[in-house]
């Protein structure tokens, strides 16, 4: 008799124990339909309107591109004559820059310099007159030439960068692109420049250019990204004229 009280008393735990494990399993069904699902419809729209607007921007950059090119192609022929007919050196300088995430390319200008400009850069670079000693600047550089000095005054010597864009290298606006020797030297706040496409001109060249340091440089950069727009880029676009007919900053 009390074997079989027992085994009623053990069968009844069971039981309601098997009942309060039911119950918790469908609690905890309950909250989780409770719980908020991420809005697909709403994600799937930004991811949409993000992919358009590169879209837009990059049909800017080659349409702009070209445009400058036909424009500017009388221009851009007597500057190469110019160059070669000075010292008989080449034309475009090549060289290679960081662009977005770090990737390496091609950079093209024309030549301001003398032919062993990079050679002799090491000597000068205690007379840099970076603020931040990041970037190398001088204001009276000795391997500038002639034709150089005009040129990088009124940032001709940037033109041949259009075909940058048009190989999807770069963008007509965006932060200007660095040398991997000034990336070594880069904090984690400063590699946020490279989240994005680098550009022909950016916000601080038409804010000062060369005369803004370089700390400034990369929070105008940074302030650039975290507000990018097609309006934005029209802007600076407008107010790269001014800057490029002054030649202000620029050495």
């Amino acid at each position: 008799m009390k074997k079989k009280a027992s085994a009623l008393v053990a069968s009844a735990t069971a039981t309601a124990e098997e009942q309060r494990r039911r119950q918790a399993i469908v609690a905890e069904i309950f909250a989780r339909e409770k719980q908020p699902r991420p809005n697909t419809m709403k994600l799937v729209l930004w991811d949409s309107t993000l992919a358009f607007a590169r879209g837009l921007k990059r049909f800017i950059d080659i349409m702009g591109s070209l445009a400058a090119l036909v424009v500017l192609s009388p221009l851009l022929l007597v500057v190469a004559m110019l160059i070669k007919l000075e010292d008989g050196g080449s034309i475009i300088y090549r060289q290679v820059r960081v662009g977005k995430d770090g990737r390496h390319f091609q950079f093209y200008k024309f030549r301001s310099m003398h032919e062993n400009a990079d050679r002799i850069k090491a000597a000068l670079n205690q007379q840099n007159q970076s603020a931040d000693g990041v970037i190398f600047k001088m204001k009276r550089d000795p391997r500038v030439t002639r034709i150089g000095r005009f040129i990088r005054r009124y940032s001709i010597d940037e033109m041949p960068q259009l075909f940058n864009v048009l190989a999807g290298d770069m963008s007509l606006v965006g932060p200007r692109p660095p040398l991997p020797d000034e990336v070594t030297q880069y904090t984690l706040e400063d590699r946020k420049r490279l989240h994005v496409m680098p550009g022909i001109t950016c916000i601080w060249q038409v804010s000062g250019r060369s005369d803004i340091p370089f700390k400034q440089q990369v929070q105008l950069d940074k302030e650039y990204i975290h507000s990018q727009s097609l309006r934005k880029d029209l802007w600076i676009l407008l107010k790269t004229i001014p800057a490029v007919i002054f030649g202000k900053g620029a050495y």
